[in-house]
């Protein structure tokens, strides 16, 4: 295969390419959803005429780069490349002719939608600060504009200096998602025309490398990096143009391992309350506790293998959100460091390994009980009760698991103590027969099943001396032997003892978890339904 072609210095007929360079980013003429990248302008060998080699973000095109060959450049994969006709492609537009496009001509009601971002499941989120304004009908003066929805339509460049700034004074919030900017001057001039800008959407546009000369953005609390190809090392030179930053988008960035400069730790954010790392390739929870800052002489307790940052810093004292969704994550054990966030109330740790049963992760009761301060977890309120019924299964799951040994407890499970403190468990004591005190045999769970389906009818309860490894499954097809459940499929509940009549007992649904893996101690009572 002949060598590259990485530009053609001498055309007659390129006129028609001065609108294009390599590396800069374009979309496809009537459709303004198909960007790419430049990576290649000139001739085509066996083609007339002038040429533009394009890498498309959505992978969609013809070859690698290459044709006949002959390789003209290096596309990502090996049908994301195609060579276009420039007339063919769109360099983009000015932020106020998008405006102009988007406010002053028919729009529906999805272009005046307030402000979202996308989650690790594709959900909409909204992006939510103090004061937020929406638009409620569609405003053709500019000046009384204060939210702006400019997703795809290829803005590229900001205009005439000082012009955007005269048109909407008063604008707080601008969604450029899908847009051709990738320089961080044009994101500064932004900032500097709108002065009352403080929420910036700027997902999936390829950010440059470069984010030295960034001005300072003072105003700015909201920033959204979805998709942007931002790395770690480009958010610690960010920072510091963002001193009030309150909310940080950094989802689908590919992002391993946060890496802080010069020390070990991230530094800065002091008013950071969101933290969105989901759908990235993080592991390792020593990099959850990189973020973190020295704030006081009291170290808070890190868990075991973490004494090297126990003794030297302490989290964000502001952070209220971290979603990790979608990431790496199976380190059982460190989950407990969450707890050392101050004001850490929710947390996203779905599409984790370890938040995923099925793959040797926790139950969400186990995460409920070991997260002290969470109130919403994985996108769902965490209520008093459920935390207070989290808590004591997590109590007599570690009691029937490790027996008692107080070393072994304190160092697996830093809250036991507490939590049994708290809910006055007891350890189990011995049951007493006809002939005195006998322990129970060694591995046995007395359990009592309690029918409850409507077609089940009245049953006896029944009380059964079980293994503590017998699984939901295998005590299910128990449940159809001992009750005669022919046609029955059985459903089972755990109802704490101290609860009797909760309409809200917990559902027992992984049948591969054992007695004691959901929570189920000595003389629990079980009910069973039946399957709908």
């Amino acid at each position: 295969m002949q060598s590259s072609f990485e530009s053609q210095k001498s055309n007659p007929e390129k006129s028609d390419l001065l609108d294009f360079s390599v590396g800069q980013r374009v979309h496809s003429v009537g459709d303004s959803r198909r960007i790419g990248t430049v990576k290649y302008v000139g001739h085509v060998e066996g083609y007339s005429g002038n040429w533009v080699g394009v890498d498309w973000d959505n992978g969609e095109g013809k070859h690698d780069g290459s044709i006949n060959g002959v390789r003209y450049f290096h596309a990502k994969s090996e049908k994301s490349g195609s060579f276009v006709r420039p007339q063919n492609l769109s360099v983009g537009i000015s932020l106020l002719q998008a405006l102009e496009i988007r406010y002053r001509t028919t729009s529906t009601k999805e272009e005046e939608d307030e402000m979202y971002v996308l989650s690790a499941s594709n959900r909409r989120v909204s992006i939510q600060f103090l004061g937020k304004d929406k638009i409620q009908d569609r405003l053709s003066r500019f000046e009384e504009l204060k939210v702006a929805s400019l997703s795809y339509l290829g803005v590229s460049s900001v205009g005439l200096p000082g012009q955007i700034r005269t048109v909407v004074p008063n604008l707080k919030e601008l969604d450029l998602t899908g847009n051709l900017i990738s320089e961080w001057k044009d994101v500064g001039a932004i900032c500097k025309d709108l002065s009352a800008l403080v929420a910036l959407n700027l997902s999936n546009n390829v950010m440059a490398q470069d984010i030295s000369g960034l001005p300072l953005l003072k105003n700015i609390c909201i920033l959204v990096l979805n998709n942007t190809g931002i790395k770690w090392m480009q958010v610690e030179v960010l920072k510091q143009s963002l001193p009030a930053i309150e909310d940080l988008h950094l989802m689908g960035n590919k992002l391993g391992a946060i890496t802080p400069t010069p020390s070990i730790t991230v530094q800065g954010f002091d008013f950071l309350r969101l933290l969105n790392l989901e759908d990235n390739c993080i592991s390792d929870w020593d990099d959850i506790l990189k973020l973190s800052q020295l704030r006081s002489d009291t170290a808070d307790e890190l868990p075991n293998g973490y004494e090297s940052l126990e003794k030297s810093y302490r989290p964000f004292q502001n952070l209220r959100c971290l979603l990790l969704g979608g990431n790496n994550i199976e380190d059982l054990a460190s989950i407990d460091s969450l707890n050392s966030f101050p004001s850490l109330v929710d947390i996203r740790l779905s599409e984790n390994p370890i938040a995923d049963p099925g793959r040797g992760g926790l139950s969400r009761f186990v995460l409920v009980a070991r997260l002290g301060k969470v109130q919403v977890l994985n996108g769902s309120e965490v209520s008093p009760r459920e935390r207070k019924d989290s808590e004591i299964r997590y109590v007599r799951l570690v009691m029937s698991k490790l027996h008692g040994n107080p070393k072994e407890i304190k160092q697996l499970h830093p809250r036991f103590s507490e939590l049994k403190i708290f809910h006055g468990i007891e350890d189990e004591r011995p049951s007493i027969g006809t002939a005195g005190p006998q322990k129970m045999a060694s591995g046995l769970l007395s359990i009592t099943l309690k029918c409850v389906g409507a077609s089940i009818g009245e049953k006896v309860p029944l009380t059964k001396k079980l293994p503590a490894t017998t699984t939901v499954g295998k005590l299910k097809i128990l449940c159809e032997s001992f009750f005669k459940l022919k046609s029955i499929k059985p459903k089972l509940f755990l109802q704490e003892e101290d609860w009797q009549g909760s309409p809200f007992p917990a559902l027992l649904d992984d049948d591969m978890a054992s007695l004691v893996d959901v929570g189920i101690g000595n003389e629990s009572t079980i009910l069973v339904d039946e399957e709908s």
